[in-house]
């Protein structure tokens, strides 16, 4: 396996803040990601908490704007934050320069049409290729591992978790995009890299995949009451019912006057990282 390049480290509360980057097998181009390392991982390994970022994000969103550090300080658990699409030469990007497709906006999905195959495997990326590399250069037990987002990465932490029975023992997700089979940010992405096979969309949709999920794994999803993308994109109302006609256990928490943005998510980060936490220890 390719070593990292330690590309930044800081001291924080009492852990260490870094960030990393080396050659990807999966997205073929070097990738970019981050990790929180609580104070307890000096003397022992540590359980891993996945954060997939929303679009046109990079690694550093999540890490500078949320202060989830804090949080996984007293509990003891590593955060990993990926990019959220492979970067550099020869990547392509959406032809408008459009924030919803290319690059920041890799959806988390395999692509299989051109040009986007050769790279946009963030999928795999994600589930194979990043926790072995977190294995072999920290001191992090990745079989101990949870998984939450942003918006799209609300979608990858939901979709991931279903679609991987027994790999996760919690996921939760901030205003995620719960079925991109029925909006337009997801209509774009899934079309864009997957092509016209509805049942390849269906892979990557949260809402579907309950209604087949091998494993029930309590969701917990805040999502804000002002957030301007709730009714066009989210629609938390479509994993309200498919959670529901599966009997699948969720907590849908809607919270007044919150929008979109980090200080919603720097608001509830603590309950998550609680929440994964209570998960990851037992």
């Amino acid at each position: 396996m390719t070593s990292i390049e330690i590309e930044s480290r800081n001291v924080c509360f009492g852990g260490e803040q870094i960030q990393f980057s080396h050659a990807s097998t999966a997205c073929n181009c070097e990738m970019t990601a981050s990790i929180f390392l609580p104070p307890q991982a000096a003397h022992a390994k540590v359980p891993v908490l996945w954060w997939l970022s929303g679009l046109t994000c990079t690694d550093q969103n999540f890490v500078t704007k949320a202060g989830a550090q804090r949080y996984a300080a007293e509990h003891g658990v590593a955060i990993v934050t990926p990019d959220t699409s492979p970067r550099g030469d020869g990547v392509p990007d959406d032809p408008d320069s459009a924030y919803d497709f290319g690059l920041g906006a890799g959806f988390y999905v395999n692509a299989t049409q051109e040009p986007w195959a050769k790279h946009y495997h963030m999928y795999d990326y994600v589930t194979q290729e990043l926790p072995e590399v977190v294995a072999v250069d920290f001191n992090a037990d990745i079989n101990r591992q949870a998984i939450s987002g942003h918006s799209m990465g609300g979608h990858g932490a939901l979709t991931i978790a279903l679609r991987n029975p027994g790999k996760f023992r919690s996921v939760s997700a901030f205003s995620p995009i719960v079925s991109p089979m029925n909006c337009p940010w997801g209509h774009k992405a899934l079309g864009g890299y997957l092509g016209d096979d509805k049942d390849a969309w269906a892979q990557h949709d949260a809402c579907a995949l309950i209604a087949q999920a091998g494993e029930k794994l309590p969701i917990l999803i805040d999502q804000g009451d002002a957030d301007d993308f709730l009714e066009g994109q989210l629609k938390p109302g479509l994993i309200e019912v498919a959670c529901a006609q599966a009997d699948h256990p969720l907590t849908l928490r809607m919270q007044p006057g919150y929008d979109h943005s980090y200080y919603f998510i720097a608001s509830f980060i603590g309950d998550h990282v609680a929440w994964h936490a209570q998960a990851l220890t037992r």
